[in-house]
């Protein structure tokens, strides 16, 4: 992938620039039913699997990671419209702690939607070998922003909202002509 930090007070952080991440995900056994005596699982992983994966090979590799006040978005939105579905926005600076908050939120709406009998503990994402940011639930309260809906709530393909904006600009300039 690849970010940068318009808020950083680092320069090679300031431009475009790339890190191999890995993600790791803890999950924790919603206690309130047995595991299944015969196969001694609490359920199958595969359809989350599935999902998780997908959206991590699909959705996410190969992105550009972007403050949603970046200009380079209004770049990509002028001269390379194609490319949007590559550009993942954040609420502020794509910094390694935003994007495991922002993970943690993708996850546990697939979690949700799977009506799975886990929950997720952390979410760790290596940004280097040196550099890594582990982050509970309860920490993406230090995240106000991520209260509000985004695409990191639901459990679909999206690391944007930008085709919904476009709809709503669209919908709001029809109303007013």
């Amino acid at each position: 992938m690849a970010h940068r930090l318009l808020k950083s007070t680092s320069s090679k952080c300031s431009v475009p620039h790339g890190h191999n991440e890995i993600v790791s995900v803890s999950l924790k056994y919603n206690a309130d039913r047995p595991l299944d005596p015969i196969s001694n699982c609490a359920t199958d992983f595969s359809e989350l699997k599935r999902d998780w994966h997908g959206w991590i090979d699909n959705s996410v590799d190969h992105v550009l990671q972007l403050n949603q006040q970046d200009p380079l978005l209004d770049y990509f939105q002028m001269h390379e419209p194609e490319q949007l579905q590559r550009l993942l926005i954040t609420p502020g600076d794509p910094s390694t702690e935003m994007l495991a908050a922002l993970f943690i939120c993708k996850f546990s709406a697939f979690i949700t939607a799977r009506k799975f009998p886990f929950h997720t503990a952390a979410l760790t994402i290596e940004e280097t070998p040196t550099n890594q940011v582990k982050i509970t639930p309860q920490d993406v309260a230090l995240f106000p922003r991520l209260s509000q809906p985004g695409w990191w709530c639901r459990a679909d393909p999206s690391v944007n909202d930008l085709d919904r904006q476009l709809t709503q600009q669209s919908k709001q300039e029809f109303n007013v002509v």
